[in-house]
């Protein structure tokens, strides 16, 4: 991949790429469209409501289970 060094005057005239920005020829034809990277350094990381334990007790459940094949064919009967 091609890395390209924006100095200041660039950035400037890309509005600091706070925004996607779309790269035009002199005709005003679209050749790139750019998109600024998502800063994630602001999240908590995130983790799901549910224990192993949960998930393992769910796995070994002799509960009757349905594929996506068997669900939509039941919604279709109805």
């Amino acid at each position: 991949m091609t890395r390209v060094v924006l100095d200041d005057l660039l950035r400037s005239r890309l509005r600091n790429l706070a925004e996607p920005v779309e790269l035009c020829d002199e005709s005003g034809r679209v050749v790139a469209r750019v998109y600024p990277t998502a800063d994630v350094s602001g999240y908590e990381s995130w983790v799901p409501p549910i224990s192993d334990e949960e998930l393992r007790r769910l796995e070994e459940s002799t509960e009757k289970r349905y594929t996506t094949a068997e669900v939509l064919a039941h919604l279709e009967n109805l």
